[in-house]
Formats: C-alpha cells, sequence, structure tokens
C-alpha cells in the first residue's frame, strides 16, 4: 500500500508539472490542468491511479487550509458589513440558478427529484477558484475579494443545508431538524472558538512567538482542531476552518501563518483537483454530455450577468459588479459532493449525479481560464496581470 501511494504520488506531480507547463504556455489556468491530468490517469483513463478516494479524502485537508487562510485574511467587522449587502444577491441569485439548473434538467426528461437536484447544485460557486484565483495582497482588490468571501459564505451555509437534508434522508431523520440544526450550532462553533483563541491560543503565541517551529505547528493544530470540532457538532470541516481563521485573523501573528501555510495548502490542493478529475467516469459521457455541455453553457453566462445586475443594484460599481460574477460564474465544488452523497442515497440516478459532475468540471475550465485571462490572479500568465 505504502509503495502505491508513493508511486501515485510521483505520478500526480510529476504529471502536473509537465501539464502545467503546457497550460501556461497555452494561456490556461493551471488548475485545468490537474483536473484533465486526473481523467488521464484514474480508472476511467489509463488506470495508473488505481484508488483515487484515498486521494480525495487526502486532498480534503487542502479544502481545509484554503478555507482557514481565507479566514486569516478577513477582519470580522469588515466581513459583517460584507454580509448584508451579499445577502440579498446570494438570495436572489440562488432562486434564479435553482430555476435555470431545474429548467435544463427537467427540458432534458430527467425526473422531477433529478431535476430538484440539478437545480440544487447549479445554485454554488466554487469556493476553490473564487478564493484561489483572488489576489491576497493587492489592497485596491481587498474590496472586490471582500464581495466574493461574503457570497461564497453565504452559499457554503446554503450547500451545508442541501447536504444535511440529503443526510438526513439517507438516515431518516427529519428536514426540519436537518435545517435548525446548522443555525443553531454556527453561533455556539463561533463563541467556543473565540473564547479559545482569547484565554488559549493568543497567551501561547504572545509566550513562544519567538519559536518560529512551534508558531507553524500550534497554526495547523488550531485549523484542524476547530475543523473537528465543527464536524462533531454537526457542521462541515470547512466552516469550521474558516472560523479558526477569521478568529484569529485580528492577532499580529496572522500574516506570518498566512505565508508558512501556503506551501501546504497548494499541496493538498494539486491532490483535490487531481481527484476530481480521477473520479469521473468517462463510460457515461456519451450518455450525458448534451444535457451537461446546455447546463454549463447556460450557468457560464447567466452567473456573471445575474450578480452584476444585483450588485449594481445594490450600489456597486459595474465594473467591480461584473468582476464579481465572473469570478463567481462556475458551479461549485459543494455540488460535487451533492451529487455523489445524492446518489449514495438514492435521490438521484447515477447518470444524473455524472451530470453534475460533467457540468461541473466544464465550468471549472471554461471559468478559470476567463478569469486568468482577463482578471489580476496569483497564476496570470501575464506579468500585468500576475497578483499573489
Amino acid at each position: 500500500m505504502s509503495g502505491e501511494l508513493e508511486s501515485s504520488i510521483f505520478l500526480i506531480f510529476t504529471g502536473a508539472a509537465l501539464l502545467a507547463t503546457m497550460a501556461l504556455y497555452a494561456r490556461q489556468a493551471i488548475l485545468v490542468a490537474y483536473i484533465l491530468l486526473g481523467v488521464l490517469l484514474g480508472p476511467s483513463g489509463l488506470a495508473l491511479v488505481g484508488d483515487p478516494e484515498v486521494l480525495q479524502q487526502i486532498a480534503g485537508v487542502g479544502i481545509i487550509f484554503l478555507l482557514y487562510l481565507l479566514g486569516l485574511d478577513l477582519l470580522p467587522q469588515q466581513l459583517w458589513s460584507m454580509l448584508g449587502k451579499a445577502l440579498a444577491a446570494t438570495l436572489w441569485s440562488s432562486v434564479l440558478f435553482w430555476l435555470i439548473g431545474f429548467g435544463i434538467a427537467w427540458g432534458f426528461g430527467l425526473p422531477t427529484p433529478d431535476a430538484a437536484l440539478v437545480g440544487a447544485a447549479a445554485m454554488f460557486s466554487s469556493t476553490i477558484i473564487g478564493v484561489k484565483l483572488m489576489p491576497t495582497t493587492a489592497l485596491h482588490h481587498r474590496h472586490t475579494g471582500q464581495m466574493v468571501i461574503s457570497v461564497l459564505l453565504l452559499q457554503d451555509v446554503l450547500a451545508i443545508v442541501v447536504l444535511l437534508l440529503l443526510q438526513g434522508y439517507d438516515t431518516g431523520g427529519g428536514v426540519s431538524l436537518a435545517i435548525l440544526r446548522p443555525l443553531a450550532t454556527l453561533p455556539l462553533l463561533i463563541g467556543v472558538t473565540w473564547v479559545l483563541e482569547r484565554f488559549l491560543i493568543v497567551r501561547l503565541i504572545i509566550r513562544f512567538d519567538q519559536i518560529h517551529e512551534y508558531i507553524f505547528l500550534l497554526a495547523i493544530a488550531w485549523c484542524l482542531g476547530i475543523a473537528e470540532l465543527a464536524a462533531f457538532m454537526g457542521l462541515s470541516h470547512e466552516i469550521g476552518a474558516f472560523v479558526a481563521g477569521v478568529v484569529l485573523a485580528s492577532s499580529p501573528i496572522a500574516l506570518f501563518i498566512t505565508e508558512k501555510l501556503k506551501p501546504l495548502r497548494d499541496f493538498f490542493l494539486v491532490l483535490f483537483f487531481f481527484s476530481v478529475g480521477a473520479m469521473f467516469n468517462l463510460d457515461v459521457l456519451g450518455e450525458i454530455a448534451m444535457p451537461a455541455i446546455a447546463l454549463a453553457l447556460v450557468l457560464l453566462v447567466a452567473k456573471p450577468l445575474a450578480f452584476r445586475a444585483l450588485f449594481v443594484r445594490a450600489g456597486e460599481k459595474r465594473a467591480i459588479s461584473l468582476e464579481v460574477g465572473v469570478r463567481l460564474g462556475q458551479i461549485s465544488e459543494f455540488s460535487l459532493l451533492i451529487a455523489v452523497l445524492a446518489m449514495e442515497a438514492g435521490v438521484i440516478a447515477s447518470g444524473t449525479s455524472y451530470l453534475i459532475q460533467f457540468a461541473t468540471l466544464l465550468t471549472f475550465i471554461v471559468s478559470s481560464g476567463i478569469i486568468v485571462m482577463r482578471y489580476p490572479t496569483p497564476i496570470a500568465v501575464s506579468d500585468r496581470l500576475r497578483r499573489d
């Protein structure tokens, strides 16, 4: 098993380096290279990496670190000021995108429950692409980043509700309980995290701030510890990591932690995007290609336009509103999770699950390419647009 894992890691990172080089020469996002490499080496391709589920579990740590670093870059008072403006845009856009997803799926003959889940998957935008392609050090992009993050955070709460509903369906739990549980436990998680940060973590940081190795270990333990606490309380690891970051954002050590954890985050994110491609079943492509392409194309156009209109109505400038819309113009990795969980719970057919997955992959590829070509990102091929 150890030898297989070592071989898989070698193939993934060597292949990722090669395809990333080709992607940069082709002026495409590096994320696309990771996904295509997964398709190529996974069970439906050359089958050189035989157990992508293990890698997917490992790769989930990358999402946790991504949300943690995101939280570290957002002061709580700034985040709170943006949530009010983003709330209306998030709710109205979610209704619109659900109608689009449901309508397309129903128009292609899918049963009503399947079409409803396709609509639910269409509501969300990718936290990973939205954050990974957002400059964190360019000051004039901070407001844009806060708008994007506010929408993504609210969408994540909605996505968690959908996931809990599916889990309730799978275990026979009540719908009302599945909705009320995260609403009740999230404030409790925030309160417990604040107390621990104020009376334990900050004191340890002040006491041992000169020992960088210890601060590095403490930062990782804090992130993963609060993530586990969130999971124990019925929330997601990702929400816990985000809360851990936001609560620690006011600490003077936050910038140091951010810089030290970026390489670790990137390592796990390569595995995540590889596993997304590796888990896709190419055998069903002919069956679901047309509805998936239709869904992806409509959402790639509708999402930027909808978010631009909603934020302009809220008083934002047109250029900033359009950029926010483009950065939110894809389907989410949460949608991949919804598709898998719904299939395992027997809510939708396997074909519908792969339809959602393929549409999500298409929007990942096209949307990330558009963002890299038009807006500042850390991985832009143009020196003018490259911002970390």
